[in-house]
């Protein structure tokens, strides 16, 4: 839907509109037919329902800590529900924010319909300790995961996802590589720092631990990196930013020094949210593939509903290079 939006030159959540038949949507016929043109042209297909549910089960229960405060948990939902969907199935959504009892009452209620099974997710990659209480249905965990492996947990590749992103850059001949991270107590921030460190000493490169600022994920705090990172003796001639807002950031600060990107400094982000395309340059990022992620978990509940294999302990999914012109 992303590439329809841009072939057509419109939101989103116009193509969803659209294609999904939206007759309320108040959408002039010229926006709908670039749509429809869009979409012909590069052969998209919205999913459609097929085939009868693996059981009388007619939903998947999807709980969830926050699903607004950010958008990764809404669009491994819209994996789950496209994925569902197909199956003739619906998907009932909880959100908790983190509340124990709240958690408790929709997990009760959840329990009380016709379940296929039950997606546990979170908004951060992160361990969690699941209530005792989860209903005796298949449990899928995504975005999060057990200490001893019980249930099985689907998540992003994030220390691969730093190593590639480190080393497209070392491809693209840098030697010196600046990174701003994200909080150090989160589990996305390790992971993607030991893929840095990683590809580093794959290349024979000394880790050099000026070059690394921990950041908040906000554009401040890569606003402030970046700034650290260009009064150091050596500079770095690419920053990598943890994510896609501090890039903002960075970006700011690299042009309030008046040098100019990546034709001075190299700036590589993470996640792919929409504001990384409308940058200028556009940048080059790493794909957070909750998407994916969502589709996959889906997958992994019909199997474990109908006992067609044995489950995986843990998925991670690629996170792989977005390349624009930033770098």
């Amino acid at each position: 839907m992303d590439d329809v939006a841009n072939e057509a030159d419109v939101s989103q959540t116009t193509v969803s509109l659209v294609l999904n038949h939206a007759d309320g949507a108040r959408l002039s016929s010229l926006t709908r037919e670039r749509v429809i043109k869009a979409a012909a042209k590069l052969g998209y297909q919205p999913g459609r329902r097929g085939g009868a549910p693996p059981s009388r089960a007619a939903t998947i229960g999807f709980i969830c800590d926050e699903i607004s405060t950010d958008p990764w948990t809404s669009i491994g939902f819209d994996g789950v529900r496209e994925k569902a969907w197909e199956r003739g199935l619906t998907v009932t959504v909880a959100v908790t924010r983190g509340d124990v009892d709240m958690e408790a009452a929709a997990l009760e209620q959840l329990a009380s319909q016709p379940l296929l099974g039950l997606i546990y997710a979170t908004i951060n990659t992160r361990l969690v300790h699941p209530p005792a209480t989860l209903p005796r249905t298949p449990t899928v965990l995504l975005n999060c995961h057990v200490a001893n492996a019980a249930l099985p947990s689907v998540v992003p590749g994030e220390l691969a996802g730093g190593h590639v992103a480190t080393n497209f850059l070392l491809r693209a001949g840098h030697r010196r590589i600046g990174y701003i991270n994200g909080e150090p107590s989160m589990e996305a921030s390790r992971q993607r720092l030991k893929g840095y460190r990683r590809a580093l000493a794959t290349a024979d490169l000394p880790f050099d631990p000026e070059l690394v600022r921990d950041g908040n994920w906000q554009p401040i705090s890569g606003y402030e990196g970046a700034q650290a990172l260009m009064r150091l003796p050596k500079r770095p001639s690419a920053i990598f930013c943890a994510n896609d807002l501090m890039a903002v950031g960075c970006y700011e600060a690299l042009r309030e020094l008046g040098l100019r990107i990546p034709d001075d400094v190299a700036v590589m982000g993470y996640d792919d949210r929409e504001i990384a395309r409308h940058l200028h340059p556009p940048l080059t990022t790493v794909l957070l593939p909750h998407f994916e992620m969502g589709t996959i978990a889906a997958e992994l509940l019909f199997d474990m509903a109908a006992r067609l294999a044995a489950r995986p302990d843990q998925i991670k999914v690629e996170c792989p290079i977005v390349e624009r012109k930033s770098v």
